[in-house]
Parts: C-alpha cells; sequence; structure tokens
C-alpha cells in the first residue's frame, strides 16, 4: 500500500497532507531502566521486549552484579522461580520467566563484543540454579 501510495504522490495523483493535530500523543525516549528485563513477566512479554529494545537501548538482566545485554532470545515451555537459570548449554541460556521460560542465545557483557552462548560461557561460566536480579532496581 505504501510503494503504491508513494508511486502515486511522485507521479502528482495524489497530494500530501499534513497530519492532523487531533489525537496526536508524544512518545517519550526510552529510559535505560525500562529496558531491564523482569523475570516475573511472562517469557512472551521478556522475547517481545528483547525484539523491541534491539538494537537500542537494547534489553539488560543483571547477574553476579553485572549487566548483560539480551540481543536474541527464545521462549521455551519450561517452569521455575522466576530468574532462576534452568540451563546453562552451548545453545541457550534458559531462565525461568513468570510463566515459561526465555532462551538465550546471545548476549553482551558490558565492554565485550556480542556473543552467542557458546562463546559467553565459556569465558563467563554459568551454572543452573544461579539467579538473575528478578526485577528492575
Amino acid at each position: 500500500m505504501i510503494v503504491a501510495e508513494l508511486a502515486a504522490l511522485a507521479s502528482g495523483r495524489t497530494q500530501a497532507r499534513p497530519q492532523p493535530n487531533e489525537g496526536v500523543t508524544y512518545a517519550p525516549k526510552l529510559d535505560k531502566r525500562e529496558s531491564m528485563l523482569d523475570w516475573t513477566r511472562t517469557a512472551a512479554e521478556l522475547e517481545r521486549a528483547v525484539r523491541a529494545y534491539r538494537p537500542s537501548p537494547g534489553a539488560q538482566a543483571r547477574l553476579h552484579g553485572e549487566t548483560l545485554k539480551i540481543w536474541r532470545a527464545s521462549l521455551t515451555a519450561r517452569q521455575g522461580e522466576p530468574g532462576v537459570v534452568l540451563e546453562a548449554g552451548p545453545n541457550s541460556i534458559v531462565v525461568a520467566c513468570g510463566q515459561d521460560a526465555l532462551a538465550i542465545t546471545e548476549s553482551q557483557r558490558a565492554g565485550a563484543r556480542r556473543l552467542s552462548t557458546a562463546e559467553l560461557l565459556r569465558g563467563w561460566p554459568i551454572r543452573v540454579g544461579e539467579r538473575f536480579d528478578v526485577a528492575p532496581t
């Protein structure tokens, strides 16, 4: 639809009109604190947040007192206490959420480059049972 409208605009078959002021709202700039994952929310919500905050400001979580930027994650039907690591293997770090779990497949430590889970775990061991900070601070 947009392609057809742009072609019509370019050929002069239609004219641009200003957007009406009625109904206009302001969306404030995202604050970094909003991008901190709250593990008590559902995995579906957190997976969408990871996609929505990519690339900036980036979805974030705290573990071992360090912030981890989450670049890619997917849903998995696992249950556990929110924020607890259920699995830490070469393919993903599975973290329990309020409902289901989030499988983190690509992440980044502060000051480092983006890494697959296998690469991250070689330099920063994460074990089953460890806990991410549950709610944003």
